[in-house]
Formats: structure tokens, sequence, C-alpha cells
């Protein structure tokens, strides 16, 4: 199998702002170890809270929501020193006295888009991930990624033998 045209998978996750929450998005369609299939994300694009929340914050404080994709399932978020983070970042929000909204600053701190080659997955499933200080006023993270199927050919192995788990 030749590279596929890319196609989008779609994630959301939920959490009540105070604990970590974890949803799975499987990939069974795509990833096939027998078959030498794998997955290629090429870029991922997140929304912080439904399309039509508007953030809000607590007066003289920052409060935050951070995502995670990665290829293990997690019990709290991972550092990008975790080879199992496939992408991760985060939304801080500060008030002033008032409680109004005075810094907004989003930040993907690891993302396939930032590879030259995006991120290979060789993996069934991967996991999408949030936690949220307990102020914060976004309760889920939606995700798109970019991706294609392509055949695990040698180079291809090496590389998600030396990326990942």
């Amino acid at each position: 199998m030749a590279k596929s045209d890319s196609f989008f998978i779609r994630a959301s996750v939920t959490t009540n702002t105070t604990n970590f929450a974890q949803q799975a998005i499987d990939l069974g369609a795509y990833v096939d170890a027998l078959g030498k299939t794998v997955l290629r994300i090429h870029n991922i694009a997140v929304q912080y809270g439904s399309a039509l929340d508007v953030p809000a914050v607590s007066a003289n404080s920052t409060n935050g929501i951070a995502f995670q994709v990665t290829t293990q399932s997690q019990t709290a978020m991972v550092n990008a020193d975790d080879r199992s983070l496939v992408a991760g970042g985060k939304l801080l929000i500060g008030g002033d006295a008032g409680a109004v909204v005075n810094i907004m600053s989003e930040s993907l701190d690891v993302a396939p888009q930032h590879w030259t080659n995006g991120y290979l997955v060789g993996v069934e499933q991967v996991y999408l991930a949030t936690d949220a200080t307990a102020n914060v006023s976004l309760d889920e993270v939606n995700i798109v990624m970019e991706c294609t199927v392509e055949t695990l050919n040698q180079s291809a192995a090496m590389a998600l033998a030396l990326s990942q788990q």
C-alpha cells in the first residue's frame, strides 16, 4: 500500500476540571501490524471547550487546561520525555482584579506538525487526555488529526522502534 491521501480523525474528551480524564481513540481500521500498515499523524488542531464556550477566569488568578495524545493509557499528564507522548499542549487564562481575562496563551508543546515527517503510530489505540485547574471554565478538549495510512517499510519500522515504547 502506498501512502494514502490525508483524512481526518476527530475526538473529544471531557473533564470535571479537577480530575485527569482520558478517552481512547480506536485506530484499528487504519493500523494493522500483520498487514504492515501504520498511521502517520501530520497535524493536530485543538479546540478548548465547545464551539460557543467563552473562557472565564477568577479574579487575580491564572487557570489552565491541558491536553495530550499518547500511545499508551495514562493515569496523569506526562512530560515530553515520555516516549508514549504524540502531542500535548495547554491553554492558560489569566484574570485581573475584576475577573476580566487579561492574558490568554495557547501552546502546542509537542505536535506532529513540528516534525519533518509527522508522527508515525503503530498501535491500534491512542489516548486523548485532559486535565485542568479547578477554576478553569472550559471542561472539554476536541481535536482533529490529519493522518495518512502507509505501508510499514524497513525505514519506517526502524523509525517507529526508535521513537516509541
